[in-house]
C-alpha cells in the first residue's frame, strides 16, 4: 500500500518541486470537483421561501387592484368646476423673459496675505553655535 502511494506521488510530482506537490494538487482538484457535484443540493430549501414571496406578491397585487378600483369609483368632478384663472398682470408691466444664459460668477479672489508678508508659516531652524 505504501509502495503504491510513493509510486503515485512520484508519477504526479511536478518537476522542480517536492514529490508531495502533485498529490496536493490532485487533492485540491478533487475537492473542487466534489464542490461542483454538491452545489445543486445547496439549493434545496429555496423553493419554500420563493413560494412564500410569491404569495406575498399576490397579496400586494390584490391590494393595489382593490385600491385602484376604489379610486376609480370615487366621485367624479368636471374639469371646469375646479378651474381657477391665473392672476392677471397690471397694465404697463412687461412680461419677464427667462434668461437664456446662466449668470456669470464673479472672478476668484485670493485672501489678502497677513501683515507680515508671508502667508506660510516660518520655520525656525536651529542655528550653529
Amino acid at each position: 500500500m505504501m509502495a503504491s502511494f510513493h509510486d503515485l506521488a512520484a508519477r504526479l510530482a511536478i518537476p522542480g518541486l517536492p514529490e508531495w506537490t502533485g498529490v496536493a494538487a490532485l487533492l485540491a482538484l478533487l475537492l473542487v470537483g466534489l464542490a461542483y457535484l454538491l452545489m445543486p443540493f445547496s439549493v434545496f430549501g429555496v423553493k419554500g421561501r420563493l413560494d412564500a414571496l410569491e404569495a406575498q406578491l399576490d397579496e400586494i397585487r390584490d391590494e393595489i387592484r382593490g385600491l385602484s378600483i376604489r379610486l376609480s369609483d370615487g366621485p367624479r368632478r368636471s374639469a371646469t368646476e375646479e378651474w381657477v384663472d391665473p392672476p392677471s398682470r397690471p397694465r404697463g408691466v412687461a412680461e419677464v423673459q427667462p434668461r437664456v444664459n446662466p449668470p456669470i460668477p464673479p472672478p476668484a479672489s485670493w485672501p489678502d496675505p497677513p501683515r507680515g508678508g508671508r502667508p506660510e508659516p516660518r520655520l525656525d531652524w536651529p542655528t550653529r553655535r
